[in-house]
């Protein structure tokens, strides 16, 4: 390898992969051969060099510092089949906004990053040629901002209808291995790919001093888990509907996926209640398993509540993505769609605001001040959607409100006044609340 491998030399194979996946629609027996040392240089240019280190205690920056040799060596071992996959290491960080709660997250090897993004580069090529328009998480050129924006044009289009939401319990720690290899086996039959992701598979879970291996789910923490479950759910959800539901249905329905969120949309009830029924079966044929509390059923439809027969009011909303979607009146009267920041994810994010301002009290205010700007342009960059501007201001007061707060509390001898902080702010102001992304393009 003489130096580094231009990124438009891997997009001509890549290229050359997906036009070969488009004319051979069958599975593909000779995938790995395209993966060299200049992809696996990509792979290294593509990975993360932040992250903490794995199992090994290996850095990014320790890899580098020989990384044609090490590149050579990890190329020759996947191949020869001599690779081993080093277990994952689980740590638990606080939930945000949750200090006293935590999830738990898998760390990688920098080597497996490596590793994964190189092999997920290859079968991307192939998927993306399969991969249906509902599907919008962890794929090139897509975001939630789009799955959002499908929704909206959808269901103005349908002039509302009915929502049927689902939610997976613990989807990615339940996804079946032996289903998967299946679904994968229908598509690559190389046999260098298919042992990596049966290695990783089993890799196991190193927590504590234990190394634990489970028999489903993904890869924790791996590059190639949002992948692997696009390709489970792509059979699952977004064929089953394409080719076997929508067909007999009476009146209009989409679907509309991101990763393991997704929710439908139906012209007529009964079809909502029909697709509803059968859910639980269909994924249950995978492994999978619907909450029964957060997988309902939502009449979406523009016009005044009208009471149900216990005298409550029946749910006009649903969540997706972290936004509440919801009918109302525009400026002209007529019934429109909007979204706001959902309820939970809001509060979430209040909480773990005061939990940093809090821990980070009596650091210096210009670096109290650089990572608040970070964490408000973070969340407007995201929440910041047209028509959720009321949202974003009460955030940014919120924010206001929580930091003046702790700085008051790093001394008793000096109040910080709202007086005095509205001069912090005039050296230090924060960055104000504005949409940046628009539905209705």
């Amino acid at each position: 390898m003489t130096g580094t491998p231009s990124p438009t030399t891997i997009s001509t194979r890549l290229q050359r992969i997906a036009a070969l996946a488009r004319e051979i629609p069958g599975p593909l027996n000779n995938l790995a051969h395209h993966i060299d040392v200049e992809w696996l240089q990509e792979a290294h240019r593509k990975t993360r060099k932040d992250g903490a280190p794995g199992v090994d205690g290996q850095t990014a920056e320790e890899y580098g510092r020989n990384l044609e040799e090490n590149l050579e060596r990890l190329l020759d071992r996947a191949k020869s089949g001599t690779y081993k996959a080093p277990p994952v290491r689980r740590v638990e960080i606080p939930r945000p906004g949750k200090p006293n709660e935590a999830r738990p997250i898998g760390i990688p090897t920098f080597e497996d990053k490596i590793l994964q993004r190189a092999v997920a580069m290859a079968l991307e090529a192939v998927y993306e040629q399969d991969f249906l328009d509902c599907s919008w998480g962890f794929r090139p050129g897509r975001s939630a901002h789009g799955a959002i924006d499908a929704i909206w044009h959808r269901a103005m289009k349908m002039h509302g209808g009915w929502i049927v939401e689902i939610d997976f319990r613990r989807f990615f720690d339940t996804l079946d291995h032996v289903r998967l290899r299946e679904i994968l086996g229908r598509r690559i039959r190389d046999g260098v790919l298919l042992r990596l992701m049966g290695k990783w598979l089993n890799a196991g879970v190193l927590d504590g001093d234990q190394v634990f291996h489970p028999h489903t789910g993904t890869p924790q923490g791996g590059v190639i888990s949002p992948l692997l479950a696009n390709i489970y759910l792509h059979e699952v959800l977004d064929e089953w509907f394409a080719q076997r539901v929508r067909p007999r249905l009476k009146g209009q329905a989409a679907l509309t996926r991101y990763a393991d969120d997704a929710v439908f949309i139906f012209e007529r009830e009964e079809d909502a209640r029909r697709v509803l029924s059968a859910l639980p079966g269909r994924v249950a044929e995978y492994g999978l398993d619907l909450h029964p509390d957060k997988t309902r059923l939502v009449e979406f439809r523009p016009g005044p509540k009208h009471r149900d027969h216990d005298g409550g009011d029946p749910p006009r909303s649903f969540d997706f993505l972290g936004f509440t979607h919801y009918w109302c009146r525009s400026r002209k009267g007529r019934w429109v769609i909007r979204q706001k920041t959902a309820q939970d994810r809001f509060s979430r994010a209040v909480r773990a605001a005061n939990e940093w301002c809090r821990r980070n009290r009596h650091h210096s205010i210009e670096e109290q001040h650089r990572q608040l700007c970070w964490k408000l342009r973070g969340h407007f960059s995201y929440y910041g959607i047209t028509g959720n501007s009321r949202a974003l201001v009460r955030f940014h007061q919120a924010v206001h409100k929580t930091w003046r707060k702790w700085l008051n509390r790093r001394s008793q001898r000096r109040t910080m006044t709202w007086e005095r902080f509205a001069h912090v702010l005039e050296r230090f102001p924060l960055p104000p609340p504005r949409p940046v992304h628009s539905i209705y393009a």
